[in-house]
C-alpha cells in the first residue's frame, strides 16, 4: 500500500464518476443530516466563512450556502468542479489540493472535510493544512467511513474476504476513529469523535451490491441507530477546534 496519495489517479478515477448521472452516494436527506452535524460540532453562526475539502460537484458546499456560510469548495478533480459549476451557479467551487491549499493563513471559521480523510494513506498534511487556513478559534468537521462497522469492514477493508474495489480508488480505506482522532490531535487540534447512523445510499458503483442496498440502509438505520450500537455506526465524525492560544 502506498504512503502517500496517488493524485493522478484521484483525479482519473473522480473525473470519469463525474460523467454519470447519479454520483451523489447519499439520499438528499441524508446530505442534510450531515449538514446538520456540522452545524452541531461547529457551532459556527451564520455569515462564517467556511471551506468544503474534498467537495465533488458541490452538494455539500451548495447546503452550507443555504445554511448561510460563506462557502467554498474545493476538490482536485477538475470534472466535479465543472459539473458542480454548472449545477449551482455563483457557487465559489475551486480546482484544487488539500494537502497545499491556495488560501492565506486563518482565512476560514470552520473546515468540512467530506469523506476526504480516508482518501489518504497519511493525512498528516491534510490536517496540518485545515490547522494552517483555520483562524484561531476555528472549527473542522471530517466525517469518513468507520473500520469498526462491520458492513463497512467486510465490503471495504482489504483484509476483509468479501472485499470490493468496485468504486473505491488505490488510496482509500475506512478509517480507525481513535487513528483519525490522533492525526488532528497531533496537528494541534482539540478533537472530540462522534459516529452518525441513517445516512442512506442512493448509489453504488458495483452493480452486484446495489439489490443489497435496501437491505444495509434499514440495518443502519435500525440497528445501528441503537445507543449501545454508537461506536459502531457506518461513518465516525472527527471534530475539533484550534486553540485561540
Amino acid at each position: 500500500m502506498h504512503t502517500t496519495q496517488q493524485k493522478e489517479k484521484e483525479v482519473a478515477f473522480f473525473d470519469n464518476h463525474a460523467a454519470y448521472d447519479v454520483y451523489d452516494a447519499f439520499t438528499p436527506e441524508s446530505n442534510a443530516l450531515i449538514i446538520d452535524a456540522f452545524k452541531k460540532h461547529t457551532v459556527l453562526s451564520a455569515g462564517s466563512r467556511v471551506i468544503d475539502l474534498g467537495c465533488g460537484s458541490g452538494v455539500f458546499t451548495q447546503l452550507l450556502r443555504e445554511a448561510g456560510y460563506r462557502a467554498v469548495g474545493l476538490d482536485i478533480s477538475p470534472k466535479l468542479i465543472k459539473r458542480g459549476r454548472d449545477a449551482y451557479p455563483g457557487l465559489e467551487l475551486i480546482v484544487g489540493d488539500a494537502e497545499n491549499l491556495p488560501f492565506a493563513d486563518g482565512t476560514f471559521d470552520g473546515v468540512l472535510l467530506s469523506a476526504l480523510v480516508h482518501h489518504f494513506p497519511d493525512p498528516r498534511r491534510l490536517a496540518a493544512e485545515a490547522y494552517r487556513v483555520l483562524r484561531p478559534g476555528g472549527r473542522f468537521m471530517a466525517f469518513d467511513p468507520n473500520r469498526l462497522n462491520p458492513p463497512m469492514y467486510l465490503y471495504r477493508v482489504r483484509s476483509s474476504p468479501f472485499y470490493s474495489s468496485v468504486g473505491v480508488t488505490e488510496n482509500e480505506q475506512p478509517v480507525l476513529p481513535k487513528w483519525a482522532a490522533a492525526i488532528f490531535r497531533d496537528a494541534g487540534f482539540r478533537v472530540t469523535t462522534d459516529y452518525i447512523s441513517g445516512i442512506a445510499f442512493q448509489y453504488l458503483a458495483s452493480k452486484r451490491a446495489r439489490p443489497f442496498l435496501s437491505i444495509y440502509n434499514w440495518v443502519d438505520r435500525v440497528v445501528f441507530g441503537l445507543r449501545i450500537m454508537k461506536p459502531f455506526r457506518p461513518f465516525v465524525l472527527t471534530c475539533g477546534e484550534k486553540p485561540s492560544v
